[in-house]
């Protein structure tokens, strides 16, 4: 999929009055500082589009970008910033999950994980929730340049290990990179391909 035209469409905190088109959604979340906007950016090769920020938990909005005025890209806020207050990560909940529970428009979820690291329990805990509610996802994992391939391909297989306790079969995964553009293709690929498969049953 080549992205031609990617434009800021609205910011809200509850799907309900929410105005726009009825098109397909495919929403992007994961920790606070896994690095989404510069990956969303790098997906839209725009820089600018999402704005990146070096305060984790700033963004509590869903914002919509519409892609080449047929789908939207769905920026949603990142969860588990540990200084975030009780009552903003509260906030943060009850929007994030608004949006995951009705959106109609909803058709799959990318969750954003840190290749640097294991995968953590507020990230296996968060898709183990998605399983439970029947929610489409896969897996983006980021950062990806700061580990070289072979480290890369390992600690990939170290998470789906942790994963198998919840997951039999895993979701689509993929590596990414914001600053090398690793991923991008894949990661558009399959979204067209959704996007195909969704036109084709209509």
């Amino acid at each position: 999929m080549k992205i031609k035209d990617a434009r800021f469409w609205s910011s809200s905190t509850r799907t309900a009055g929410r105005k726009g088109r009825k098109l397909p959604e495919f929403a992007f979340i994961g920790r606070s500082n896994v690095g989404k906007s510069s990956l969303i950016n790098m997906l839209c090769g725009n820089s600018s589009l999402a704005k990146t920020s070096g305060t984790p938990g700033k963004t509590r909005l869903v914002n919509h970008f519409l892609i080449n005025d047929s789908w939207y890209l769905v920026d949603l806020p990142g969860y588990g910033y540990a200084k975030a207050s009780d009552k903003d990560r509260a906030e943060i909940s009850r929007v994030i999950g608004d949006y995951i529970d009705n959106s109609e428009d909803l058709v799959l979820l990318f969750v954003l994980v840190d290749s640097r690291h294991d995968i953590g329990k507020i990230d296996t805990d968060f898709l183990a929730g998605l399983g439970e509610r029947g929610v489409p996802c896969a897996i983006i994992f980021t950062k990806g340049d700061k580990l070289g391939p072979n480290a890369l391909a390992a600690q990939i297989e170290r998470d789906k290990e942790i994963l198998s306790q919840w997951w039999e079969e895993f979701p689509p995964m993929f590596a990414s990179s914001a600053k090398t553009g690793a991923g991008r293709e894949e990661i558009l690929g399959y979204i067209g391909e959704v996007i195909e498969s969704l036109n084709n049953e209509g």
